[in-house]
């Protein structure tokens, strides 16, 4: 199912919260909303599920004003918030809400359940589950309803590092097999890299960038926006460069830089050469084996030019000046 912002402003009293003028979600794909905290990634959520109205524009899903399509649609809340009782008497009433027969219900439940990997803890008091049981029970909540549109607020909070890995690698497929179109929020790149086909970029309420995530992630449209997909920036002589994750390596190459050394730590698989390049603190992985730098040194180090984007300097603002009858 199809989801869309169109003209949509959203605030909290005086504060304004979004500003999208236009935003498309394409049916049967994963999109990860991805910013910083503050960026308005949860209110966008809510908009999509029908909890909040925009006070201008409108969101639409299936093309219905959200409101009016909340039986289409799953949200998984970052918080996994159950009523007294079982675990699967929590289960078993979302899905009793949607109106099910107690046999589809039952199914629906056990399979969801068993995917999600809590079917050992459907007889257990839901209150009492540990944080990660608790996430992976509120993600087979939201799977079990097979809404066409899936909404999960931080799907991966709660867990454990462990834990953070399986259900990393266990996700992708999940979604495939319970979901429809799904929307997830995140803060983390490699998570939205990892789950998401699209990507959508915000930033202090507004779309910085949407689209493919390869596309987004190869051609950020702002220093801001590639600081926070990982680019490392540099500055030039016409602006700033901005070098994607992994880009940089020792030695020279296609664009080179000069790093003045402060810091090398042994990261066991590779070495970690940290020191300043015009002004700006870089970081720079050297493998294990290869001659290591000395604090206090200049060494050359450089990317490919496929991994780096740059910005330039903005056109200085005309100056107006008094023509000489005005300053008579």
């Amino acid at each position: 199912m199809e989801a869309r912002f169109e003209g949509v402003r959203f605030a909290y009293g005086d504060h304004p919260v979004l500003d999208v003028p236009e935003l498309r979600f394409a049916e049967g794909r994963v999109t990860a909303l991805l910013g910083p905290n503050g960026s308005g990634k949860s209110p966008l959520l809510r908009l999509l599920a029908g909890l909040e109205r925009p006070a201008a524009g409108r969101v639409l899903v299936g093309g219905n004003p959200a409101p009016a399509a909340r039986d289409s649609v799953a949200y998984a809340f970052q918080e996994a918030v159950f009523l007294s009782g079982t675990l699967r008497a929590n289960l078993d009433l979302a899905l009793r809400l949607r109106g099910l027969s107690p046999s589809a219900r039952r199914s629906r439940l056990d399979e969801a359940a068993t995917a999600c990997g809590v079917a050992h803890l459907l007889d257990r008091p839901a209150n009492r589950l540990s944080g990660g049981e608790a996430q992976r029970a509120n993600l087979a909540r939201a799977l079990s309803l097979r809404a066409p549109l899936t909404l999960l607020d931080e799907p991966l909070a709660g867990f454990d590092e462990r834990g953070r890995g399986q259900m990393l690698a266990e996700l992708p497929a999940l979604l495939r097999r319970f979901a429809g179109t799904t929307v997830l929020v995140t803060h983390d790149r490699d998570e939205a890299l990892r789950l998401a086909e699209d990507l959508v970029l915000l930033r202090e309420g507004r779309l910085r960038a949407a689209g493919p995530r390869r596309e987004v992630f190869a051609a950020p449209p702002d220093p801001e926006t590639a600081a926070f997909l990982g680019y490392t920036l540099v500055p030039t002589d016409a602006g700033l460069a901005g070098v994607a994750p992994g880009g940089l390596r020792p030695g020279p190459g296609d664009f080179t830089l000069s790093l003045h050394v402060e810091q090398v730590v042994d990261l066991v698989a590779c070495v970690e050469v940290a020191g300043r390049s015009g002004g700006r603190r870089i970081a720079v992985e050297f493998p294990s084996d290869h001659p290591l730098p000395a604090p206090g040194e200049q060494v050359t180090v450089s990317a490919p030019t496929g991994m780096v984007v740059t910005f330039t300097k903005p056109a200085p603002e005309p100056v107006d000046r008094p023509s000489r009858a005005s300053v008579a």
